[in-house]
């Protein structure tokens, strides 16, 4: 299969993502929500961790080994679900009280934060056309703005935009953070993605715990089937991903805007699924959008 239909099938499964995400948070507590989500992938991945510990020379197939890892490369993985874990929390409050047309293509300007901590952090210098990219998001998010007037979000004060933000913001520095694991340190894909399951147990069991002491305001849960395929969606586009990343023909900024038109899924199934309105005024913001991603991904 070529690395470009495993990007769309990657970009698919992410928008399918997005939208289970806001069937399992809508009207829903978010704790238990995130906490079984992200149950739900760990347990997918326990069968192949507990084979490759017992048995790895009869393991079938090298792409789902689970290596052994020092105890430092455990400390990286364990920091990368914190990482992950906080990104997630705004991630999911935002889903659940901002309309999915608007709230997935927020999320999809992780590029410009991408860029943006790159030049000021690792001293990169972005090409021509990355500014132009810049540009045009920093326009696209401003049409938001007024789109998201219409529905009574004034982005410039409202607090689910504001955690969008800081969720797409904590997601671009955890992009950065993987390209460390994966390349400086040189850790594997099945190895990353297991360990980083299981830890996300972990490091959200407080937070759901909190949640059933009282301490957030919505103790309203109720179990959906849509809840366990959040983290099944996400593994599944993951895993995608990672195969194409790993062809050898591979463009990493072609696999990119690819995966970012996870947003047309996303804003299509928005508008069909919940009733979401204004069509024409997101749509174009949202064609303004990926030509910026396209952009920052010309090198």
């Amino acid at each position: 299969m070529s690395w470009v239909l495993l990007s769309i099938l990657s970009a698919m499964f992410l928008g399918v993502y997005d939208l289970t995400k806001k069937a399992g948070v809508r009207e829903n507590a978010v704790p238990p929500v995130l906490f079984l989500s992200v149950l739900a992938g760990a347990t997918v991945w326990t069968p192949f961790l507990i084979w490759s510990l017992c048995s790895p020379e009869t393991f079938p197939s090298d792409r789902f080994l689970v290596r052994n890892l020092t105890w430092l490369e455990h400390g990286l993985l364990f920091a990368k679900s914190a990482l992950v874990a906080s990104a997630w929390i705004f991630n999911y409050f935002a889903v659940k009280h901002l309309p999915v047309s608007i709230a997935s293509p927020i999320r999809a300007t992780s590029p410009l934060w991408t860029i943006l901590i790159a030049v000021s952090v690792l001293g990169e210098r972005p090409s021509l056309p990355q500014w132009g990219g810049i540009a045009v998001i920093l326009a696209a998010f401003y049409a938001f703005s007024f789109v998201g007037r219409l529905e009574g979000i004034h982005f410039h004060k409202d607090r689910w935009v504001g955690f969008m933000v800081v969720a797409t913001l904590l997601g671009s520095l955890s992009a950065l953070y993987d390209k460390y694991l994966l390349q400086t340190r040189g850790l594997e894909a099945a190895s990353v993605q297991c360990w980083f399951s299981i830890y996300l147990v972990f490091v959200l069991a407080p937070f759901c715990l909190a949640w059933r002491l009282g301490r957030f305001g919505n103790r309203r849960f109720e179990w959906r089937w849509s809840i366990p395929l959040i983290g099944v969606t996400l593994l599944v586009a993951d895993f995608f991903y990672f195969i194409a990343v790993g062809k050898v023909d591979a463009l990493i900024s072609v696999i990119s805007v690819l995966r970012r038109c996870a947003v047309l899924i996303t804003f299509f199934g928005g508008i069909a699924l919940y009733r979401e309105k204004n069509f024409w005024p997101k749509f174009r913001c949202i064609l303004a959008l990926l030509l910026g991603i396209l952009l920052c991904n010309w090198k």
